[in-house]
């Protein structure tokens, strides 16, 4: 469906408009935000009922992609971690030293369940603060990484 426009209004709100009608404060949600970050997106009236649903991200026009990526960017944090730099202890808590997308942080594992299997390559790791820390995929890590995170899974 093309035959909208998504523009910014002067508070900075996403405004749909679909033949005639405009929707002020629209959301993006993702359906699929790590398995298929580029497919299925709601667009999200401010009363929560969905106005708009975009099968695919890059079948829109580039400014409106540009403007959906800003949104989903301000609103989505999860960074993907990239490689393990040191782990405290093999006992939990222990703190990692990391290097993410977002740059190095430190993250606290309370526990073992706290790293989450998604499909066979993908995890996700919940730190101490909540923050959500993502491997999209195992094989990217180097090996030092790799043999460190599986002293946990």
């Amino acid at each position: 469906m093309n035959n909208f426009a998504l523009t910014r209004n002067a508070f900075g709100k996403l405004v749909l408009t679909i033949e005639g009608r405009i929707y002020e404060g629209v959301i993006p949600t993702r359906a699929f935000p790590i398995t298929a970050p580029q497919e299925g997106l709601a667009l999200m009236s401010a009363d929560g009922h969905e106005a708009l649903w975009i099968d695919c991200l890059t079948d829109l026009p580039e400014a409106t992609r540009a403007l959906l990526h800003e949104e989903l960017t301000a609103r989505e944090f999860m960074p993907e971690l990239q490689r393990i730099t040191h782990v405290s202890s093999f006992t939990t808590p222990s703190m990692w030293q990391v290097e993410t997308d977002r740059g190095a942080t430190t993250l606290t594992l309370k526990g073992e369940e706290d790293i989450r299997r998604l499909g066979d390559n993908a995890l996700m790791i919940a730190d101490s603060h909540g923050v959500q820390f993502l491997i999209r995929d195992l094989a990217t890590l180097d090996k030092p990484s790799r043999k460190l995170l599986n002293r946990f899974l």
